[in-house]
């Protein structure tokens, strides 16, 4: 019985099948075509991941299966989605509760489980984490930049464009904007219209706009996405410098020889 177990369970093929088929219940209710057959089979896919978890864990003990990475995110799901399971046994008429949607809510995470099927995606985790590390000092620092220049302008253009600038928040989020050019001559002439258009004063609006995305938007993101790709490749470059230096070794010894 434990052989036939392990033979369905820790099966990757079957589960992927599993995860798929689950993945398409979960849009399929999201939008909106939910009906009782598809909760049911929804509530079949948890149970399996449920079996599927204690299975592993008589395989290779609780200390093993939560020590893997992977694990720990399906087993973490395979939790959050048991409550859903009570959704069979609760009226309609409760099955608007807060609780309730909230776990239902949850389901959604198991599109997750597809990831570590993706090949070399723990490699591509690794790299980003190697990139954040790398690259945080930067980010921090643009952040500090973008609410600075944030207040300056909730300061100078809160009456023009409250739209905008009402608030320190609001101030920050479009300087935002306005750096990953998004909404970058929408808002300046919002203020510039403010002043009169074509104003002396309005000028000057556009041209510190103007500034702010040439150094905000072009140089500063084009200078953080330039740190950060270089931070996600110095693994492959470490690995072709590498296969380099090997081969210069190879060159050596031939001409040795």
């Amino acid at each position: 019985m434990k052989q036939l177990l392990n033979k369905i369970f820790l099966n990757d093929k079957f589960i992927l099948v599993v995860i798929l088929l689950n993945s398409c219940l979960i849009y399929a209710q999201v939008a909106g075509y939910e009906n009782r057959t598809i909760l049911i089979l929804d509530t079949i896919c948890t149970l399996v991941f449920l079996v599927e978890m204690i299975v592993k864990h008589l395989e290779f003990g609780i200390r093993g299966y939560w020590k893997d990475g992977w694990n720990k995110l399906d087993g973490t799901l395979v939790i959050l989605s048991l409550p859903s399971i009570a959704a069979l046994f609760i009226p309609n008429d409760y099955a608007g509760l807060s609780l309730l949607m909230i776990f239902r809510l949850l389901r959604v995470l198991r599109f997750f489980r597809v990831l570590h099927f993706f090949p070399n995606f723990a490699k591509v985790v690794q790299g980003f984490k190697v990139a954040m590390r790398e690259s945080y000092a930067i980010l921090l620092s643009f952040a500090v930049i973008i609410t600075i220049f944030g207040l300056l302008n909730c300061s100078l253009f809160r009456e023009a464009d409250p739209e905008h600038f009402q608030t320190p928040l609001r101030s920050i989020y479009a300087v935002f904007q306005i750096c990953t050019v998004e909404g970058w001559y929408e808002i300046p002439n919002n203020v510039a219209d403010y002043y009169g258009g074509t104003t002396f004063v309005a000028e000057l609006v556009r041209i510190y706009f103007c500034v702010l995305l040439i150094l905000g938007g072009i140089i500063g993101m084009s200078f953080i996405n330039s740190i950060f790709v270089d931070a996600m490749v110095a693994d492959n470059n470490d690995d072709v410098k590498a296969k380099l230096d090997e081969i210069q070794k190879t060159l050596d010894e031939l001409k040795n020889k």
